[in-house]
């Protein structure tokens, strides 16, 4: 379908969104929307999103709000904040009203899910994580740890942790056909995008009984779990929110 006007677009397909994204035991419908979204993450009953424009927003009532000055590819939300990489992957934290850079190691991703630590990836795929005590630290020199192995995206929940490698393969105890992202609710639900897609919940045991395939009629890049609600980001930009 090919609309000529983005405000038409954005209405359309809103009605796509609510008329279509039924899934079994799911119940989603548009979210707020800042149009054109990158990437999402929820956390600590807070939703942070970045958009195609590296602008960086918080959830705020029923609209989004710029969140600080920086220019970011990728924000997390979690007990140790909020924090940002920008394009070259310099790392930054939120502090009071905006951003600032964080010295001592460049990342591509970052996730702010676990018991306070911040964790991440780097663009050779080397894994790294900032205990609690470091991070909310006010120094701008962060002494980051280095963990065996590679992945091309991390995230954690108080229970344990889970990445994706190169290969799309999970890791965590459990193996899923294959993954492009994975995010961690406070819950224990642990979700992933395969390369079709597709999105996946995990069972209530930390490492998982097993995957089950949640069907939507448009393909996701991204995937946010907090509090009950599933966030989604479509490959066209289009913020979803879901509940069961």
């Amino acid at each position: 379908m090919t609309l000529k006007a983005n405000l038409c677009t954005k209405c359309v397909l809103w009605l796509y969104f609510m008329s279509w994204f039924f899934s079994t035991g799911w119940t989603c419908s548009a979210a707020p929307q800042q149009f054109p979204a990158a990437q999402i993450d929820a956390g600590q009953g807070m939703v942070v999103m970045t958009d195609k424009n590296s602008n960086a927003f918080f959830l705020s009532g029923s609209s989004w709000s710029k969140l600080g000055s920086v220019p970011l590819k990728h924000v997390s939300v979690g007990p140790p904040g909020i924090w940002g990489v920008d394009r070259q992957n310099e790392v930054y934290k939120f502090v009071a009203t905006d951003f600032v850079p964080t010295r001592g190691l460049e990342l591509k991703q970052v996730d702010a899910g676990g018991q306070g630590q911040i964790v991440g990836v780097t663009i050779s795929d080397s894994i790294h994580c900032l205990n609690a005590n470091r991070a909310s630290s006010i120094k701008e020199l962060m002494n980051w740890n280095t963990m065996s192995g590679l992945l091309i995206y991390y995230s954690c929940a108080p229970t344990g942790c889970w990445g994706v490698n190169s290969e799309e393969q999970i890791y965590f105890m459990v193996n899923f056909k294959s993954a492009i992202s994975v995010e961690v609710g406070s819950d224990r639900n642990v979700f992933v995008v395969n390369r079709d897609g597709q999105t996946g919940i995990s069972g209530q045991v930390p490492q998982g009984t097993g995957w089950k395939k949640i069907e939507m009629s448009v393909k996701i890049k991204h995937a946010s779990y907090d509090l009950g609600y599933l966030w989604l980001v479509s490959e066209t930009g289009f913020i979803v929110k879901c509940t069961k």
